[in-house]
């Protein structure tokens, strides 16, 4: 059982979220906040495995309760009706683990939730390209992160490109190989590293330090 705390400063948003959740088999909301100070103090209580966090709560906003958050065993998956580039950098740099706008279906949102609690990341395709272009505009290798020890030097120098935003064509121009040898080291990648597309790439690319973001 998923075990997820609602917060949010509008009482209605709250009860939606709570009940279309709970309404799943495999999740349980345990706790909800109106604002970041509170979401903190509930999730001290009941130690949840996701928050769904609103950015623009008062107190203590969502992108500094989420940084508060960083290191427990939580994880964020933060709301917002605002498709704000800042907001999403600062959430990711902040820890958050997906970034979903509140114009999503039901049945993404509950998909979401189920994706961060099991351990991956996930941004929503409307933010997916300026991500790309904000958080990779100088990418450099400064180390070999655990979570990339499975990758051979050839998949650790395509997820690279790949989190620049290059495409395949792009790529095996670059590297001088045929395009479909591309895409097979990108397969393997997202194998590997237990994610499903390009902008989960970018995102573990930027949480492993593969690639340093531009400052904002």
């Amino acid at each position: 059982m998923t075990r997820v705390v609602v917060v949010d400063d509008q009482d209605m948003v709250r009860a939606g979220f709570a009940a279309l959740l709970n309404a799943q088999d495999d999740i349980e909301v345990v706790g909800d906040a109106a604002d970041g100070e509170a979401a903190l103090e509930v999730c001290a209580r009941t130690v949840p495995d996701v928050v769904l966090m609103d950015v623009r709560i008062p107190v203590l906003d969502g992108v500094a309760a989420t940084k508060r958050l960083a290191g427990s065993p939580t994880r964020v998956l933060m709301l917002t009706t605002f498709d704000i580039d800042d907001y999403v950098y600062a959430a990711l740099r902040a820890g958050a683990s997906g970034f979903l706008l509140k114009d999503a279906t039901p049945e993404e949102l509950v998909a979401a939730v189920r994706v961060v609690a099991a351990g991956d990341s996930l941004l929503a395709p409307t933010v997916t390209s300026r991500l790309i272009a904000h958080f990779a505009r100088q990418p450099t290798l400064v180390s070999t992160p655990p979570s990339l020890a499975a990758l051979t030097p050839r998949e650790r120098e395509v997820l690279l490109l790949v989190a620049r935003g290059e495409s395949n064509t792009e790529i095996a121009a670059r590297l001088v190989v045929a395009e479909q040898t591309v895409k097979t080291h990108v397969s393997r990648i997202f194998m590997k590293l237990g994610i499903r597309d390009r902008a989960q790439a970018v995102v573990v690319a930027y949480e492993t330090g593969l690639v340093s973001p531009g400052g904002f």
